[in-house]
C-alpha cells in the first residue's frame, strides 16, 4: 500500500509518499514560508534533492506537490491511481475526535467547526483534504489528530479552573497537541531503554515553530504544554504562549482591538517575531543575537526559560524521569537551545555531556546526557508522518474489511 502523507504545519506542508509494505520512504519533501516570498518546495527523491517555486497557500500547496510526484520526467508515480490511500494531521480533534477516522465531508465540517481552537492549523488541514479530494476523489483519506495521544490526560490535568457548568457545555478544556510526535518519539525511547513503552515514564520536547512538551507516565499522556488550543504553552514562533488572560482586555482597550484581533494577534504577531521584531525562524533570531541584538537576545531567553519551567513542572508530576527527549526542528537541530533549556539542572539529575551534544549526529537516536547524569537526555528524531502512514493503513484495511 502506498501513502501519500500530508502533515501541514502553520507555515509549512511536509509530504511524503511511504511504500508501506516496507515502510519504504518513496519521495519526500516540504513547501517553506508558505504565504512569503522566499516560499520554496523540496523534493527528495532517489537520492537526489530539487527545488521548485513555493505556494501563497495551502492548497497551492498541495496541488504543486502532486504535480511533482507525477511530471513526467522528475515523478516517482505514474498516476494518483498508485496512491492508495491519504494521511492527514489535523492539529485539533477537540472533544469530536479522540481516534484517527476516514475523511467524510461531515468529517471535514467537524474539523473547520473546531477551527477556533486551532486557526493556523485546521482550516489549512480541512483546505488539503478537499483539494485532495477534488484531485482524488475515490481514494480514501484518512485524519490523524495531534490531540488523540492526549486524550489520557486524567481531569485535574486537563480542566481549567472555571464553572464546571461551562466546561460540559461548551467543551473548554485543555487538549494538547504534537500527539503524533510525543507517541511516536516515546515509543522510539521505549525501544532504546529495552523496556516495554507501559513502563515508560518521560518527558517529551517537540520544539519548532510551534513547541509543546508532554509529561508521559506508562507510556501515556499524564500534562502538556498545549491547551484548549495551540496558543498555549512555551513562547514559540509567532505565538505568545502562556499570558495572564486579563492581559487580552488591556490590548482590547489599550490598541482599539476586537478580542478575535486579539487572539490573532497573540497567534501570528507575537513570540519570538513580537518579541525580537526580527523573525520567527529560529536561525534567524540567533543570528540578531549573536550580533548583538539585545531584543532577539531576549527572546531567545524567554524561550528556553519557558522550556525549563515545563520541565521541572513535569519532573515534579512524574515524581523523576527515565528520560528527556528533545525533538522537532529546533530541539533535533539546535544544540545551543538544548544546552540552555537543561542549564543549571544538576540538582534535579539533569547533566548535559556538552561535548556530546554539540557533535550530535543529525538524523540519529542520541545520547547527550553525562554519565552523572540520573535522568538521560535523548535527541531522538520524530517521525510523524510514519506513524500517521501506519495508522492510516490500519483503518483503510479494516474499513475494507468491513465492507
Amino acid at each position: 500500500m502506498k501513502i501519500l502523507v500530508i502533515n501541514s504545519g502553520s507555515s509549512s506542508l511536509k509530504y511524503q509518499l511511504l511504500d508501506m509494505e516496507k515502510e519504504k520512504l518513496i519521495a519526500k519533501g516540504n513547501c517553506e514560508m508558505i504565504g512569503l516570498s522566499g516560499s520554496v518546495i523540496s523534493y527528495k527523491h532517489d537520492g537526489k534533492e530539487e527545488k521548485f517555486k513555493g505556494a501563497q497557500n495551502h492548497e497551492e500547496a498541495i496541488k504543486k506537490v502532486l504535480d511533482i510526484l507525477v511530471d513526467k520526467e522528475n515523478g516517482v508515480i505514474s498516476s494518483f491511481k498508485e496512491i492508495d490511500a491519504i494521511a492527514h494531521r489535523v492539529v485539533m480533534g477537540g472533544y469530536i475526535f479522540d481516534k484517527s477516522v476516514l475523511i467524510t465531508e461531515k468529517v471535514i465540517k467537524d474539523i473547520e467547526k473546531l477551527s477556533s481552537m486551532a486557526p493556523l492549523h485546521n482550516p489549512a488541514n480541512a483546505m488539503g483534504m478537499r483539494a485532495c479530494k477534488k484531485v482524488m476523489p475515490r481514494t480514501p483519506q484518512v485524519a490523524v489528530f495531534d490531540t488523540a495521544f492526549h486524550s489520557t490526560m486524567p481531569e485535574k490535568a486537563y480542566m481549567y479552573g472555571i464553572k464546571f457548568e461551562d466546561y460540559k457545555k461548551f467543551h473548554l478544556r485543555k487538549y494538547g497537541a504534537h500527539g503524533t510526535s510525543h507517541k511516536y518519539v516515546v515509543e522510539q525511547l521505549a525501544k532504546v531503554l529495552k523496556k516495554d513503552v507501559s513502563e515508560v515514564k518521560a518527558i517529551t520536547c517537540h520544539l519548532g515553530n510551534g513547541s509543546s512538551i508532554t509529561a508521559i507516565e506508562n507510556g501515556k499522556s499524564v500534562d502538556t504544554s498545549m491547551g484548549l488550543t495551540p496558543l498555549q504553552g512555551l513562547v514559540m514562533g509567532t505565538r505568545s504562549g502562556d499570558i495572564d488572560p486579563t492581559l487580552v482586555q488591556f490590548l482590547c482597550k489599550d490598541k482599539n482591538m476586537t478580542v478575535d484581533e486579539v487572539i490573532t494577534y497573540l497567534n501570528k504577531e507575537c513570540g519570538l517575531l513580537g518579541i525580537s521584531g526580527k523573525s520567527s525562524d529560529m536561525r534567524e533570531v540567533e543570528a540578531y543575537a549573536d550580533k548583538g541584538d539585545a531584543r532577539s537576545k531576549l527572546a531567545l531567553d524567554m524561550l528556553t526559560y519557558s522550556a525549563k519551567k515545563y520541565i521541572g513542572t513535569y519532573l515534579a508530576v512524574l515524581n523523576g524521569a527515565d528520560a528527556i527527549v528533545f525533538t522537532g526542528g529546533i530541539g533535533e537541530n539546535r544544540p545551543e537551545m538544548r544546552e540552555a533549556i537543561v542549564s543549571n539542572m544538576e540538582n534535579l539529575g539533569i547533566v548535559l555531556d556538552k561535548k556530546k551534544n554539540d557533535n550530535f549526529k543529525r538524523g540519529q537516536i542520541e545520547l547527550i546526557s553525562s554519565k552523572k547524569s540520573k535522568i538521560k537526555l535523548f535527541v531522538i528524531p520524530t517521525d510523524e508522518e510514519l506513524m500517521m502512514a501506519r495508522e492510516t493503513e490500519e483503518i483503510v484495511k479494516n474499513s475494507k474489511k468491513s465492507k
